[in-house]
């Protein structure tokens, strides 16, 4: 029997559905039907170094047609697309051609052939397509498939090496060129840093350096400036941090790093008001001499000429504060001019995929593409394996993350230990809480089409105050009575505490609600017989340093109590083994920087970690919706998401909400 070379490549083709009905096939050996032998369009990028640096740097661009390892002809790829497809004798074998396709995916590399060649190649574009992504969704996403699906892209000679050195950055020999200056010992995962942020700002790229709190951010970037201060760089570089890190980026400098001049542009700085005049009038004239600005986030808004300085670099501290994109304050960052641009944070994403593209805005503007094509992308593939790979590709050589508790980074940094403290809700707060499940309920049918804004803000409302009854009655109805009866918390907290005054333990004490912070503290220097120190947005910058060495001192008090947001950042408090969170934030990762003011390099004993969790209520499925939440960060970065509460139906809301009275009663 004869065939046509399009019957052979039907049956061919079947042969798996054939096997699985039990029917043997015998097939030629070169057929292999997961990947069976066809032209493959190779691109090329960057074989050559740039003649510039930096996100605008551009590459060149090679094309062409292989099969396997060898390029075909001009006439051998004109006689492929003029096949009817299915199976083609080319040089001597069989290969799988579908000629529409290829035709398709030749089209779509030609015309970034002839934009390549006409305005070159920028760096940006050329990673992406080099991780495969095609920002957009819908039809673009398809596109990008089949391209995939044809397409081998390769890094050249220059490209490769530059991306080797960006995702794995191995210790170079021999001394940093700042060790001199600097007046500390790094160690060596911290040389590997700095000099990958070097590299990174040496080719005028931007880069997150995203290590665990306590491995040393400050020292690193330090470090980065005391190098780039070495090499004569242009232009002093610009750094800025919240207000509660401005003393103590300042007292990190003076002390590691005494060489670098310094200006502080903050009321609390003490800064020369001629030499602020002067930078007014002329940003260049006024910083001369000056290695290092060091402002806040509020600041960078407020002070326009700041925008008008061509710095060497822009370093954003804590960078997660720029994670909503439409804040004035990341507006501001974000204009900017930097030769290159830093972000250090310990969570470069939250709670949101789109955190990622605020945070990438600003170290690489564009790579990402604009907020609404990243979204598009990002839905385009909610059910697609693996969904964020490309997104992990793209943005993995930009982002340097090392975790403390791996004990090949750090060996000397003791485990911390999660330890949930359940409680039980006392019986004023069980009526209470029954109550606002009912009012909740109510507010939800009596207007039950109301407009999404609306609907949030009911729940949003009802929500913090079932968190608030879970702490303290008294804290919900502001009657001022903290009376230890009326909150199951309260009694837990005396059963814990009585146990480390025995012990001579200090804790921390974190609370999302600075008006808990005063009866918590008067509560608690009843149990260890010592009053302890309060923390929260009130306390002057000025005085949170005097509050943090008090504490320190091996006879300093036995507790601190802080505000969430104000003290769970930038506070080095190791002195402290044991941390409470009386009550629960929304996102795992506010949570896990407050417990790292202790868990921190110094740190000598095994810290524990108690989550208050009221047993029946909001507390208890906050809790599970936090173990699912805690992987996203990895996850976007490795796969996932989450629904928020206020996307609930309102069955489900009320399911999450209700409680269960036997539970609150254990």
């Amino acid at each position: 029997m004869a065939w046509t070379s399009r019957e052979a490549y039907r049956l061919l083709r079947d042969v798996p559905a054939l096997e699985s009905c039990g029917v043997i096939v015998r097939v030629p050996d070169w057929w292999n039907p997961r990947r069976p032998p066809r032209p493959t369009i190779s691109v090329g990028l960057g074989d050559r170094a740039p003649s510039r640096m930096g996100a605008a740097a551009l590459l060149d661009f090679s094309l062409s047609v292989t099969l396997g390892d060898e390029p075909l002809s001009d006439s051998e790829i004109q006689s492929l697309l003029a096949s009817e497809g299915g199976l083609v004798a080319l040089r001597g074998k069989w290969v799988e051609i579908d000629p529409e396709q290829l035709k398709a995916v030749l089209g779509h590399w030609k015309k970034i052939e002839q934009t390549a060649r006409r305005e070159g190649l920028p760096f940006a574009e050329a990673m992406r397509l080099f991780a495969g992504v095609s920002l957009g969704g819908g039809e673009a996403a398809r596109a990008a498939e089949a391209v995939g699906a044809w397409s081998r892209v390769q890094a050249g000679e220059w490209f490769a090496a530059t991306l080797a050195r960006l995702r794995e950055p191995g210790a170079a020999a021999g001394a940093l060129p700042c060790a001199d200056a600097l007046h500390a010992a790094l160690r060596p995962y911290q040389e590997t840093g700095v000099r990958w942020l070097h590299f990174v700002a040496s080719l005028g790229l931007g880069g997150c350096l995203a290590d665990d709190m306590g491995l040393g951010k400050t020292i690193q970037t330090l470090a980065l400036l005391l190098w780039l201060k070495q090499e004569q760089a242009d232009g002093p570089s610009l750094l800025v941090a919240p207000a509660s890190l401005l003393a103590n980026w300042r007292e990190e400098a003076r002390r590691f790093a005494p060489s670098l001049r310094l200006l502080i542009v903050h009321p609390s700085g003490n800064a020369d008001p001629l030499r602020l005049k002067r930078c007014e009038a002329d940003p260049a004239a006024g910083l001369k001499g000056v290695d290092l600005v060091i402002t806040t986030y509020g600041m960078a808004a407020r002070t326009a000429w700041l925008e008008r300085m061509a710095w060497r670099l822009a370093i954003l501290d804590e960078a997660q504060a720029i994670k909503n994109a439409e804040t004035r304050q990341a507006r501001a960052v974000k204009r900017l001019q930097a030769t290159a641009r830093l972000a250090l944070t310990g969570t470069p994403v939250e709670n949101r995929a789109g955190d990622l593209w605020s945070l990438f805005d600003f170290i690489n503007p564009g790579l990402l593409g604009g907020a609404k094509s990243f979204a598009a992308f990002l839905r385009a593939r909610e059910e697609v394996p693996d969904a964020y790979a490309p997104v992990r590709r793209l943005t993995r050589p930009y982002i340097l993350r090392r975790l403390k508790t791996d004990r090949r980074v750090i060996a000397d940094l003791p485990e911390k230990t999660v330890m949930p403290a359940y409680c039980g809700l006392a019986a004023p707060q069980a009526a209470l809480y029954a109550r606002q499940v009912e009012q909740l309920k109510k507010e939800l049918e009596e207007e039950p089409g109301a407009e999404p804004m609306k609907r949030r803000a009911v729940i949003l409302t009802a929500l913090t105050r079932f968190k608030q009854i879970c702490n303290h009655p008294a804290q919900a109805l502001g009657d001022g009575d903290f009376a230890e009866a009326r909150s199951g918390k309260f009694a837990r907290l005396r059963a814990l505490c009585e146990t480390l005054a025995e012990r001579q333990d200090k804790a921390l004490v974190f609370t999302q609600y600075r008006e808990m912070t005063e009866p918590l503290a008067a509560f608690l220097a009843g149990v260890f017989r010592r009053p302890g120190l309060i923390l929260h947005g009130g306390t002057p910058v000025a005085r949170r340093r005097g509050l943090v060495e008090a504490f320190q001192r091996d006879d300093g008090p036995p507790f601190f109590v802080l505000s969430l947001k104000a003290g769970g950042t930038g506070l080095n408090l190791t002195q402290a083994s044991h941390v409470i969170h009386f009550d629960r934030w929304w996102n795992p990762a506010v949570e896990n920087q407050a417990t790292d003011r202790a868990f921190r390099i110094g740190q000598k004993k095994n810290v524990l970690v108690h989550t208050f969790i009221c047993r029946g209520t909001v507390e208890d499925k906050i809790d599970a919706l936090l173990q699912e939440k805690r992987a996203l960060a990895d996850d976007l970065l490795e796969g996932g998401g989450e629904t928020l509460l206020t996307e609930m139906n309102n069955d489900d809301l009320m399911r999450f909400v209700a409680l269960d009275l036997h539970a609150a009663s254990e």
